[in-house]
């Protein structure tokens, strides 16, 4: 690999002081934190940038550094780790930020090192290396680097790829950024989007603002737990959910995040299948223990650990797999206009929707104290069942999964509760692990997850007529089992439209390919999920898995699609 990574942005030192809390403060309530050692590690650009050793290509970082002990200490252990340090003059004292720990947690963090001065000029070797660099990452924590002049400048002219990780006090990043990737919260900050209602919503507004104002190729808002959310120039956008749900330290996740993806773009990936790494390498990263677990720690300055005495056990790292915290309802769009003429549709209610006339009776079984199987509970929502008499969709079974009144009854204790409402769909023929990767990450959008299966006569029209191998019957069956659907519908039309206008599900969830164009893909269903005030994403397909890829391999006798050698 040629080129460097170049890591541009401010630096802190972080100081960890673990230790053991077994009593409080004869003076004051405040707990009493037995030290047992203290480790230094770079923060800010200075960490995303050690995430970036040891990726196949030399990596640099162009940051502020003060004349004192801790730009001394930052120094050595950068340059210790393999990082090229190129350093600009900083006015005043090294940020510190000194994070008191005690069984994995952060008693209290305390900074010092005062107001951020503005950091010298870079010299022309720094302008060399941005123009030779095959990635690029800006690391910007409000203190000033990313404001230079001459550095945006030199950053607008490379034909390196640019991934932007903004702060809120920081500038806006340069127009032609390959990727941003503020967080949830910053994300809100800098597009001035309000806060409440839905987060997907609310993350997906806040992307397409900053795209359009910063006039960056795209914008990536990383959710925690829940994933991130890509936003292109199209209205779709991609939400990768993670492989893992852990509970753990997060400090330094956003950095990792920035990092992989500037990685994975220096290689050539698309800006979706780097921000798919990128996620991959976050969670695992939160999962092993976060910073401690991930960069080689140093004793701070005069620091001598105890006798017999490490950090306490017990940290809070979850295992890989473990169960996603169970998280109150977001509340759901407002009731979108009356019901949508579609053809073929007959007239009736909408399950979870008030009628026009005002509300009407509760559906059997409904209340507020129920969400679909996942017993949350929220707001109560006025007339938000709705009598099911005639739906346009095929009556498969009316057990408590599978047709439309099960749809109907989960749909409206969901609305009942504040919740939001989740629809996938699809042919579902020879059901396989990327048919179960779609459902699951669709379940985690919302509270409950209704799948339209196109019947028999709809997969034979779109498919072919050797098609489906599976009856819709029991395609719906398999379908209901898993534990991510809460309900299963069949209908037969070519396309799920009617079957959405009954619905009128928040959020309707498609597997797809996100990095076939630059702008990402336009889904037919949006339209119609518009005229409700309802929202399309994307979710990442899992490669290696095709039913028609199956079939074709059972036909030839060759090896099982998706089997690892």
């Amino acid at each position: 690999m040629t080129g460097r990574i170049v890591v541009v942005g401010d630096t802190l030192l972080d100081r960890d002081v673990e230790g053991v809390v077994n009593r409080l403060c004869p003076d004051s309530p405040v707990p009493v934190l037995d030290e047992n050692n203290s480790v230094d590690r770079p923060g800010g650009a200075g960490l995303a940038a050690l995430f970036a050793v040891g990726r196949g290509y030399e990596v640099a970082l162009v940051t502020a550094l003060a004349d004192d002990e801790g730009g001394a200490r930052l120094s050595h252990l950068l340059t210790a780790a393999g990082v090229q340090v190129y350093g600009l003059p900083l006015p005043g004292a090294t940020p510190e930020k000194i994070r008191l720990r005690t069984r994995g947690r952060v008693l209290l963090r305390h900074d010092r090192g005062g107001p951020a001065g503005p950091p010298g000029e870079p010299s022309e070797a720094v302008f060399d290396l941005l123009a030779g660099a095959a990635g690029i990452l800006v690391s910007d924590y409000g203190r000033g680097v990313a404001r230079l002049p001459a550095l945006r400048t030199a950053l607008a002219g490379t034909a390196a790829p640019i991934v932007w990780d903004p702060h809120p006090r920081g500038p806006a990043a340069v127009p032609g950024v390959r990727l941003a990737t503020p967080n949830e919260v910053e994300a809100r900050e800098l597009a001035g989007v309000a806060t409440g209602g839905s987060r997907l919503v609310g993350a997906a507004r806040s992307a397409q603002t900053l795209r359009q104002r910063w006039r960056v190729g795209a914008v990536v808002v990383t959710m925690g737990g829940e994933g991130a959310l890509l936003c292109h120039a199209g209205s779709t956008p991609l939400v990768v959910p993670p492989p893992t749900c852990a509970d753990g330290d997060t400090c330094g996740a956003g950095d990792r995040f920035a990092a992989a993806a500037t990685v994975a773009l220096a290689d050539g990936a698309l800006v979706s299948e780097a921000v798919q790494q990128a996620v991959t390498e976050a969670s695992g990263y939160v999962a092993n223990g976060g910073v401690a677990g991930a960069v080689p720690a140093a004793p701070a300055r005069g620091a001598t650990a105890r006798t017999g005495a490490g950090p306490a056990s017990g940290g809070p790292g979850a295992a890989p797999g473990a169960p996603r915290p169970t998280t109150a309802p977001t509340p759901a769009p407002t009731a979108g206009p009356t019901p949508v003429p579609t053809a073929g549709l007959t007239a009736g209610p909408t399950p979870g929707r008030p009628a026009p006339d005002g509300p009407v009776p509760a559906a059997p079984g409904g209340g507020a104290g129920a969400v679909g199987r996942t017993g949350a509970v929220g707001r109560n929502r006025p007339g938000a069942a709705q009598q099911l008499d005639t739906v346009p969709i095929t009556a498969v079974d009316w057990s408590d999964r599978i047709g439309p009144r099960a749809a109907g009854e989960v749909v409206a204790r969901v609305r009942a509760a504040g919740g939001t409402v989740v629809a996938t769909g699809g042919c579902f023929d020879l059901l396989h692990a990327g048919h179960v990767a779609t459902l699951e990450a669709a379940r985690q959008l919302g509270d409950c997850l209704v799948v339209c299966v196109n019947s028999d006569d709809s997969v034979a029209g779109l498919k072919g007529p050797d098609r489906p191998l599976v009856r819709h019957a029991d395609r719906a069956r398999l379908l209901a089992a898993l534990g991510c659907v809460d309900a299963v519908v069949v209908f037969d039309e070519s396309t799920p439209h009617a079957a959405l206008a009954w619905l009128r599900p928040d959020i309707w969830v498609k597997g797809g390919d996100y990095g076939t164009g630059a702008d990402g893909p336009d889904l037919p269903e949006a339209e119609i999920m518009h005229r409700w005030g309802g929202h399309t994403v994307v979710v990442p397909y899992l490669d290696g898995r095709s039913t028609t890829e199956m079939i074709a391999a059972a036909r030839a006798g060759s090896r099982p699609v998706g089997r690892t050698r």
